[in-house]
């Protein structure tokens, strides 16, 4: 698997495919997921787009510092990774609190930025009582190394019940690599960010991507987030759940692809 050593000296793991002359995507999984996430989307995008897959710092196998995983951090190997791709401008794709990430990009850099896909995005997860209640339970008392059965359990509950096998098996495989001060570090900084206040500022044309079957995140974070952002779009997927791509990723990487094209 390719890895890309960034300037700052961290090195990614990821997955590039397609034109490199064509519209750029960079596509950022959700805590915890590698790049591998995506997997079932790659195969069915069009070879005129750029496509680049991510594990961020602290996933897959990608390098994991001691400390540095708040949202500011992210967003920060997002721009090291255009500059080391040689990646002028690209759409930014995150899913659930990676959308954080994403839109932390285009604030801070909309000159890279063409556009925004948010899948599953909430409007912010500052305080919110179902991951605060999840970090006490749960990634209070991860330890070292991570139980493969509770990855399983993980992916299977912030997911689809008609998750294929196989995936489950990759995603339950990457799942363990991650480790629990990675966790510990990742949701406490989500659960502390909040940029609703700036979002009126990113003007680049934003996709929004929704199950109607998401308990993690709800339709009014989707119409918040409609309302808020000066040009965005909401595309309901019927019967999908937190993560839609899983679920109709034909659909999904069609929708990605005609947006892409047109920004």
């Amino acid at each position: 698997m390719p890895r890309v050593t960034l300037a700052s000296g961290l090195t990614l793991e990821c997955e590039e495919q397609g034109d490199p002359a064509g519209p750029a995507v960079v596509l950022l999984p959700g805590p915890t997921d590698s790049w591998r996430s995506y997997q079932p989307c790659l195969d069915l995008l069009p070879g005129d787009l750029r496509v680049v897959s991510v594990s961020q710092r602290g996933h897959g196998e990608s390098d994991k510092p001691d400390t540095g995983y708040g949202v500011e951090d992210f967003s920060a190997d997002v721009v090291l990774l255009l500059d080391a791709l040689a990646v002028d401008h690209a759409a930014i794709a995150g899913h659930s609190g990676s959308c954080l990430v994403a839109r932390k990009v285009a604030l801070d850099h909309p000159d890279r930025v063409t556009g925004l896909i948010l899948e599953a995005s909430p409007a912010t997860l500052r305080d919110d009582p179902l991951l605060l209640e999840f970090v006490e339970s749960t990634v209070s008392q991860l330890v070292d190394p991570i139980s493969p059965d509770f990855a399983r359990s993980f992916v299977t509950a912030t997911s689809s019940d008609d998750l294929r096998p196989d995936l489950l098996d990759v995603l339950t495989d990457d799942l363990v690599k991650v480790p629990a001060r990675v966790w510990t570090e990742t949701f406490a900084q989500l659960l502390r960010y909040d940029d609703t206040a700036e979002l009126s500022l990113i003007d680049v044309p934003t996709l929004l991507v929704w199950g109607d079957r998401d308990t993690l995140v709800s339709r009014g974070a989707q119409d918040y987030l409609v309302h808020v952002l000066p040009d965005a779009q909401l595309l309901v997927y019927p019967g999908a759940g937190h993560t839609p791509r899983w679920d109709d990723p034909v659909r999904f990487s069609r929708d990605i692809a005609t947006f892409a094209r047109r920004i």
